[in-house]
């Protein structure tokens, strides 16, 4: 199963729509998860032209009442339990991550991976058995507006990878 991620989109704050390179990256994903801070939900549909879409609601987010968007989405794809949240327990002190203990992570079962944003900073990252993943953002990375990234996430036989995607500059 191929996972399309995308997380920060904050349309039309920051951007008026979409890049468009956003549709050639995801083209034959099963999935499309947005970690958060939508801000419009013509961002959902639009993506939702490309596959199914489920959303974490965003901390400063306007797309509350979608039946796609939810504070925690809990997920079973083949065999690994995913959580897409917008905030992790994961946060960055004295140079580096650290993170909860997973036991803390609430009563929900314990995730193999979790798909979050909020940071606008991409990470992939194995820690107690969790893999870790923000896509980014696509249009505001690092706080700087221009060309961001994206995320894809392959969960085969049990087994997930995740690769972030840069975009490059528009024609």
């Amino acid at each position: 199963m191929r996972i399309g991620l995308i997380s920060d989109t904050h349309i039309p704050e920051v951007e008026d729509k979409l890049p468009l390179q956003v549709r050639q990256v995801f083209q034959g994903v099963d999935l499309i998860l947005h970690a958060g801070d939508i801000y419009a939900t013509s961002v959902l549909d639009e993506l939702e032209r490309l596959a199914p879409v489920l959303a974490a609601l965003g901390d400063d987010d306007y797309a509350i009442g979608d039946k796609r968007v939810k504070e925690k989405h809990i997920l079973e794809l083949e065999g690994q339990i995913l959580w897409l949240v917008h905030m992790t327990p994961l946060y960055f002190s004295a140079g580096q991550w650290l993170r909860q203990d997973p036991s803390e992570l609430g009563k929900d079962a314990r995730p193999d991976i979790i798909v979050f944003g909020h940071e606008h900073r991409t990470l992939v990252q194995r820690s107690n058995g969790i893999l870790y993943v923000n896509s980014g953002s696509p249009t505001l990375l690092n706080y700087q507006r221009g060309p961001g990234t994206l995320g894809i996430l392959d969960i085969n036989s049990g087994k997930a990878d995740a690769r972030i995607i840069q975009l490059g500059k528009s024609a």
